[in-house]
């Protein structure tokens, strides 16, 4: 059984605010929101990160791009802008080993974020 708490919200045993689904890219409102539009957005398939990624996932992440705009204007942000953020490993703040990326906006934001 994979314990992977994403891989669990993907198969409907943890319940999540659904945002956007397909195929290959599930997306939802993130429990402890840091801007007034924080979703995740995850693959279907398990990737622990970054890290892990190979030639033959260039069209997944790609979708996920894609999907990302679509996310986007469901959420009203497309217009007004949003940041996309990928953390990788411990010292990039990954807390859930599984490949997501946060989508943040509804409001503005500085650079640099930290």
């Amino acid at each position: 059984m994979n314990d992977c708490i994403f891989c669990k919200i993907v198969a409907g045993e943890i319940p999540s605010q659904k945002v956007y689904e397909d195929d290959y890219v599930y997306a939802f409102k993130d429990i402890q929101p840091q801007a007034k539009v924080h979703v995740l957005i995850i693959p279907k398939v398990h990737i622990s990160s970054v890290n892990e990624l190979e030639d033959s996932h260039k069209e997944l992440i790609g979708h996920i791009f894609i999907s990302a705009g679509k996310i986007a204007e469901i959420l009203g942000v497309k217009e007004s802008g949003y940041r996309i953020v990928n953390n990788c490993g411990k010292d990039g703040g990954q807390t859930v080993n599984h490949i997501h990326f946060h989508m943040f906006g509804g409001e503005p934001f500085g650079w640099p974020p930290f």
